[in-house]
């Protein structure tokens, strides 16, 4: 007297249990990687959280070119500049068409300056101040818009989590 399950059928069952434990623990593990993919970078703080997906500008000539001669922004993408070590850093809107926020970080991700809705094709410097690291900019008016403020934090895998004062294995 069996209980009607072949050797076969067993054998099937424990694959696709494999298969299943297999297939949610990738899943989770992707779910996790996907909020701190490079071009993912989120923030945080008294007014809550957000998300924005970035273009990363980390040489030299990415940096110098950064968002020029663009005609739109997606609402929730940005630029996201990285500095190889905090550093005083300004910048300016030399062909630059559309209005942005800059967000100014230092090298654990905490915002130290935002200058909000700079002018398009301004030539006038906009210091970030001393020990920048990482310069975030989105459109103009979003900083306001969600309530960013200075000592917001910045979640990105491009900030070393030896550092991060919100890192990516700190889910």
């Amino acid at each position: 007297m069996g209980y009607g399950f072949t050797k076969r059928a067993l054998a099937t069952g424990w694959i696709w249990l494999c298969l299943a434990l297999f297939a949610a623990g990738f899943a989770k593990a992707s779910a996790s990687q996907g909020r701190c993919a490079p071009d993912i970078l989120r923030l945080r703080g008294p007014w809550g959280e957000a998300q924005f997906t970035v273009e990363i500008a980390n040489t030299g000539a990415a940096r110098a070119k950064g968002l020029m001669n663009r005609e739109t922004l997606p609402r929730m993408a940005g630029m996201l500049f990285v500095y190889e070590r905090p550093q005083p850093v300004a910048f300016w809107m030399k062909n630059t068409l559309i209005p942005l926020d800059m967000l100014f970080a230092d090298e654990t991700g905490r915002i130290q300056r935002i200058h909000e809705n700079a002018v398009p094709g301004d030539l006038s410097p906009i210091p970030g101040g001393q020990g920048i690291q990482y310069v975030l900019e989105i459109n103009g008016g979003m900083a306001a818009r969600f309530g960013i403020s200075i000592g917001s934090e910045m979640q990105s895998a491009l900030i070393p989590a030896s550092h991060a004062v919100w890192p990516c294995s700190g889910e």
